[in-house]
């Protein structure tokens, strides 16, 4: 009987932390059309990852395994890419370029990788140069370990810095209560890195006996969202929670961020995976989903292009499918408005050079948002 009623008022806990949070900035239609959606780029299943290269080409990453080159219209398959374990969520996922790409011409990529002694795979940070239809000089900068068969999980966005550094995210891997919180262990963390792999000497746990040195931040669950704040160049992400507690947070070095010790969300299965939202010593969200919307890829408007935008996050939506647009003063969230609605699972967003915004939808392709006159 004690045990129902603390079930009960859990239940009723979270539908209190659902509505607060509903209420505050509920999800709108768009407030007028200011875009039309040009699919210009078909035929994709999963294009997870999308970088704009200086020419206004694209290169895409499929989860398969391959990555395209779209470029006048034409679509390249480039040679050289490592070899990649999928798997449930695992594959070939995020592409970045170096921020001197155009002298050095490094792309960078997240994957799945079998590397290592154990059966299955776990998240790999690779570089390789682009020349022409090919990469070369591939370096494996980071492999996570050890491998599991478990097909959940892998993260993984990449992003640099003001100042040169590389971080990126590996997600738990299905393992919730061994590896957000242990420092000895990867998964469920971000990490920083010269851009050549090299440990940076103030990571802050370099100095922390057991503790894995390229760790920047633990208690992360499944980030696959990351952008440099335009203005601040604050490391920012959202991570899938469970079932409710998608979050936004900004990367401070060396913060706990709690999971799975505080959560908005609950199990799949609607049991309760803790009643704690906050606990002392680990870093809040500063906005959070319930329900989630099962969030990936992340940009921040800086383009005057979409009148009343700048300074707005884009968030796609896998499991409602649509683009979500918050309205942001600060770190605070105003208004969430909904665009793109039923338009597929929505994998990425980018802003491109040319003050467009692209969006990867599994399924359909790339979309290029036309401003409206």
């Amino acid at each position: 009987m004690k045990k129902s009623i603390v079930t009960l008022w859990f239940f009723a806990v979270m539908i209190c932390i659902s509505c607060a949070q509903n209420d505050q900035n509920d999800v709108e239609g768009p407030l007028k059309p200011v875009f039309s959606a040009e699919l210009l780029v078909d035929d994709l299943q999963i294009p997870w990852g999308m970088v704009i290269l200086p020419d206004g080409s694209l290169l895409i990453s499929e989860k398969s395994g391959t990555v395209l080159l779209f470029q006048d219209g034409e679509r390249t398959t480039i040679q050289g890419v490592p070899e990649v374990y999928v798997r449930g969520q695992g594959g070939l996922l995020d592409l970045e370029l170096h921020p001197n790409f155009t002298e050095n011409r490094w792309v960078y990529m997240s994957y799945a990788s079998e590397e290592g002694p154990e059966k299955g795979g776990h998240t790999a940070i690779a570089r390789a140069r682009l020349n022409g239809n090919q990469f070369t000089d591939l370096q494996v900068l980071y492999k996570a370990s050890p491998n599991t068969t478990q097909g959940q999980h892998f993260g993984s966005r990449i992003e640099f810095d003001d100042n040169g550094y590389l971080y990126f995210t590996i997600g738990e891997r299905g393992a919730r209560e061994v590896n957000p919180q242990d420092l000895s262990r990867d998964g469920g963390k971000i990490y920083r890195l010269h851009d050549d792999g090299r440990i940076p000497a103030d990571n802050p746990f370099v100095n922390t006996e057991g503790a894995l040195p390229a760790i920047y931040t633990y208690g992360n669950r499944n980030p696959q969202g990351m952008i440099k704040h335009p203005e601040t160049g604050e490391i920012w992400i959202h991570e899938h929670g469970p079932r409710g507690g998608d979050e936004i947070n900004i990367a401070i070095p060396g913060r706990n961020y709690g999971w799975p010790v505080v959560t908005y969300g609950i199990n799949y299965s609607g049991t309760p995976i803790t009643d704690k939202t906050e606990m002392e010593g680990m870093e809040p969200p500063i906005h959070y989903w319930v329900p989630s919307i099962a969030p990936s890829g992340m940009c921040m408007v800086t383009s005057e292009e979409y009148p009343g935008w700048k300074g707005s996050l884009l968030v796609g939506s896998l499991s409602f499918q649509y683009l979500e647009r918050l309205e942001m003063d600060g770190r605070r969230v105003l208004r969430r408005e909904k665009l793109m609605e039923d338009i597929g699972r929505v994998r990425n967003v980018r802003q491109g050079p040319d003050g467009l915004i692209y969006v990867a939808v599994e399924g359909k392709g790339i979309y290029r948002l036309n401003p409206k006159s």
